[in-house]
This record gives C-alpha cells, sequence and structure tokens, in this order.
C-alpha cells in the first residue's frame, strides 16, 4: 500500500467519524457545553423527562422530574420567560419533549440529550 492510499484511508476515516458525531449529536442532543453553561447561567430550567423511578436513581443537580407521560398535563409548571434545558435517559424522550414544547408554544427549548451531560 503505497502512501498517497494510505493517507486517503485516514483522511475518509475521519471524515467518517465526523458525520457520525454530527448524526450523534442530532440524535441525542444537539446543544454544546458551553451553550448547556450559558443557559444555566440565565437561570434555565433542567426538565428531566425520565419516568420517576429513573430519576431517583440519579439526575442532574437543581434538575425537575416532569415525567414524559406527564409533560402535558403539567407544563403550567414551566416558565416560559426562561429557557428550558430537557433531558432523559438518551436523549430520544427529550427530543420528543422538545417538538411537543416548542409545538405548544414554548420558544427556547433546548435537548441536551442524556442527562449526565447537564451535570
Amino acid at each position: 500500500m503505497n502512501l498517497a492510499r494510505l493517507l486517503t484511508y485516514v483522511a475518509m476515516a475521519f471524515l467518517a467519524l465526523f458525520v457520525l458525531r454530527r448524526i450523534l449529536m442530532m440524535v441525542r442532543g444537539g446543544i454544546n457545553v458551553n451553550d448547556l453553561t450559558e443557559l444555566k447561567t440565565k437561570g434555565a430550567q433542567v426538565i428531566d423527562v425520565r419516568t420517576t423511578i429513573e430519576f431517583s436513581g440519579g439526575a442532574a443537580p437543581g434538575s425537575r422530574n416532569i415525567p414524559l407521560d406527564q409533560l402535558s398535563q403539567r407544563m403550567n409548571e414551566l416558565d416560559r420567560s426562561k429557557p428550558i434545558i430537557l433531558c432523559c435517559a438518551s436523549g430520544a424522550r427529550s427530543a420528543s419533549a422538545q417538538r411537543f414544547l416548542q409545538q405548544a408554544g414554548f420558544t427556547e427549548v433546548f435537548n441536551a440529550g442524556p442527562w449526565q451531560r447537564v451535570v
């Protein structure tokens, strides 16, 4: 194998990893750590949409638990004037919660993905 071919393979591998990372960010939460920190300093509400049992097993400090299946009945507990950071176990439920809240008229709603990212 010549050097040019090896460099091509290495470049393709890095490109594939970059694309995979971008896809995972979209699926598991598209907000970065710096944005999370900035939102928290603005008084963002951190809402964990996992079940109560999951939440009791560990959660981000300062987060509130509103399970996804209760969100429609409990969204009046959310302050519309403050950003909302959503989290769950993988990012899937928080993505659903984000879509739901945006459709309900909430404007600053962010999916952080797994709750461990919010710590």
